[in-house]
């Protein structure tokens, strides 16, 4: 009987686990455990009778590193800061998809990258430690040097470039003046957005550089409602995550069933709770009502890659002639 059953299984589960591999690659924490990769990995397995293989890392530099020779057939998790950098390298095929269902706050025409979720920067606080939070950017700007905030390296952190585009987009030419009022208050500046982000619900810092929908998690996995996003009128920072397929796969069906595949009901549905941002084509009405009911700013900030390319090295330089004295 054990015989049998040990022969069952090896005629059978290579059947069930193999099929083509398709290579996903994918920022550092989109696999993990509280990733939505293990989510996304399940759905799309289910239905396309192969084995899908996020490999996580910096995602653009691999990319450019590997060109043509690149064993990716897909990517996703790249942002509009650095999709013109990508569209450049010409590895990248159009997605196919019909743009007219999404439900981002911005027009979106693109036909090579494929939003999939999207949120807003933000401050993060805790409000039974900071009982009155910054009512605006100008307000954190001038506020006492004992409030100390973490941020994150714009070097190394996508949300620290986006803080520095959106500092550059409500300040201009007053940029090197704003950082020169923020670095005081500033505790650390992190290689990446998890370090700040410990930190911070270590009660190490008052506010953290993190995201509008930041605070859904708090409240969807801990019923914890104490941490809030401060909202300013100057605006926030609009941040969307992309997905794109490669022209070098040799799995061209599978690269684009995977562009199918991620604005189906299944692949958004599962966003909010799963990645803790606002799913790229799902009404707010099918959100969880907590997650529909977070506090969202009345103007958003979306700067176009030739926007955000341009001012990416002058507002590298205002800022490291601020940090990096």
């Amino acid at each position: 009987m054990k015989n049998s059953v040990l022969a069952l299984l090896l005629m059978t589960t290579p059947a069930m686990a193999a099929g083509p591999e398709f290579t996903v690659y994918a920022p550092d924490y989109f696999a993990s455990e509280w990733g939505p990769g293990p989510k996304i990995k399940e759905g799309f397995e289910a239905i396309c009778d192969c084995d899908l293989k996020f490999v996580t890392g910096d995602v653009l530099p691999r990319i450019l590193l590997e060109g043509e020779q690149t064993a990716a057939d897909a990517v996703i998790g790249l942002n509009t800061d650095v999709t013109k950098r990508a569209r450049e390298t010409g590895l990248f095929a159009p997605h196919n998809e019909d743009l007219s269902g999404l439900t981002l706050p911005v027009e979106w025409t693109d036909d090579v990258f494929l939003p999939f979720n999207w949120g807003e920067t933000a401050f993060v606080y805790d409000n039974t430690r900071l009982e009155n939070p910054p009512a605006s950017f100008d307000e954190l700007l001038n506020a006492p040097d004992d409030l100390k905030i973490v941020i994150q390296d714009p070097r190394s952190s996508i949300s620290g470039l986006a803080l520095l585009l959106w500092v550059k987009s409500v300040y201009g030419d007053r940029a090197t003046e704003a950082w020169e009022k923020l670095q005081p208050k500033v505790l650390t500046v992190t290689a990446g957005w998890s370090e700040s982000y410990g930190m911070f619900t270590d009660g190490e810092a008052d506010m953290v550089l993190s995201y509008t929908t930041s605070p859904a998690y708090h409240i969807g996995a801990e019923q914890d409602e104490t941490k809030q996003a401060a909202i300013f009128p100057e605006g926030h920072y609009f941040m969307v995550e992309l997905a794109a397929q490669l022209a070098t796969s040799d799995q061209p069906e599978l690269a684009q069933k995977f562009m199918d595949y991620i604005l189906s009901e299944d692949f958004q549905g599962m966003i909010a709770e799963a990645n803790w941002s606002y799913p790229s084509k799902l009404p707010a009405d099918q959100l969880p009502d907590y997650f529909a009911a977070l506090p969202r700013p009345d103007k958003t900030i979306f700067l176009n890659e030739d926007d955000a390319e341009a001012l990416r090295k002058p507002a590298l330089d205002e800022w490291l002639n601020v940090f990096a004295r």
